[in-house]
């Protein structure tokens, strides 16, 4: 899609919102993932997209899809440069380069439930962004930058947690 096909998309989104901002919530679609195989979990998404999950073999898995982790690291890499991309098409940038790289350190003693006071999660996270634009100022693409991974909702997420709940659902055999 072209730069002035996401603006225009984009304008029309905002316009209609801005008619109706009740439009501008939502219940997001759902994933679903479901355990095949040893770790292996399939997940589905609302257009029939299918999608393999495993763990690397050192955990007991086949490395027969990305692990969870990396799937975070990518869903906010991912996020944010689609949000880049979007914000930079709205003003009009056209961006040569954009490539967003999300690493993370953590504890395995937490996944493996070796130490109760380490927590499974991952403890740091660092995004690089490498950008470049043809007669943009440097000063402008970090502003974009800036601009972008405070509106990528995976961002937000991932810095503002949300309230969270469980519920458990047991099937009879």
């Amino acid at each position: 899609m072209s730069t002035a096909s996401i603006r225009e998309a984009i304008e029309r989104l905002s316009a209609s919102i801005s008619a109706d901002a009740a439009k501008a919530k939502a219940k997001n679609v759902p994933a679903t993932a479901r355990l095949r195989e040893g770790l292996q979990c399939e997940l589905t998404g609302p257009y029939h997209e299918r999608f393999l999950t495993d763990m690397p073999p050192a955990m007991g898995g086949a490395a027969a899809g990305p692990n969870l982790g990396w799937l975070l690291r990518g869903a906010l890499a991912s996020c944010t440069a689609t949000v880049i991309a979007m914000r930079a098409a709205k003003e009009g940038i056209a961006l040569h380069t954009l490539e967003v790289t999300v690493e993370t350190d953590s504890d395995l003693r937490g996944i493996l439930g070796m130490d109760d006071g380490v927590s499974a999660r991952h403890a740091v996270m660092r995004m690089k962004v490498k950008i470049g634009a043809p007669g943009v100022s440097p000063e402008a693409l970090r502003e974009l930058v800036a601009w972008a991974e405070a509106h990528s909702p995976v961002s937000c997420t991932v810095k503002e947690a949300p309230a969270c709940s469980l519920q458990v659902e047991l099937v009879k055999e």
